[in-house]
């Protein structure tokens, strides 16, 4: 059995150009007559997204600080690299590839529409 996350966007082409930039692959795409996209699958490195058109203005949560409070965190072996690329496709840096005080290199960045995602070394889970 595998799990996957689920996010929606207002222009979902452009979501899934922006996540195929940072090097997830689709895998599935199913779009509706007006260009929508009713539902696709992405994966990189064994993370599997749901990406669909947003059925509702469901807003975004605003900055604070360096952070929204939430996001998805994808481990990379090259942060600097990940974060450039992620800038690159539209994204906003908001905390720069840095070393961390607990032994790992990470950099956090919001997508074209608001969603949250950090980069880093450390792999959660990962037994010591």
């Amino acid at each position: 059995m595998s799990s996957a996350l689920y996010l929606s966007y207002t222009d979902a082409p452009a979501g899934i150009a922006w996540l195929e930039h940072l090097g997830f692959r689709t895998v599935a795409r199913q779009d509706d007559a007006d260009g929508g996209v009713v539902h696709s699958e992405l994966v990189r490195d064994g993370v599997v997204l749901m990406v669909a058109t947003a059925d509702a203005d469901y807003g975004r949560l605003p900055v604070r600080g360096f952070s929204v409070g939430q996001g998805l965190y994808l481990v990379s072996d090259d942060v600097d690299a990940l974060a450039e690329r992620a800038v690159e496709a539209g994204g906003t840096l908001l905390v720069a590839p840095e070393d961390t005080g607990w032994g790992s290199r990470r950099a956090r960045v919001l997508d074209p529409e608001g969603h949250e995602w950090s980069f880093g070394t450390y792999a959660p889970g990962a037994e010591a």
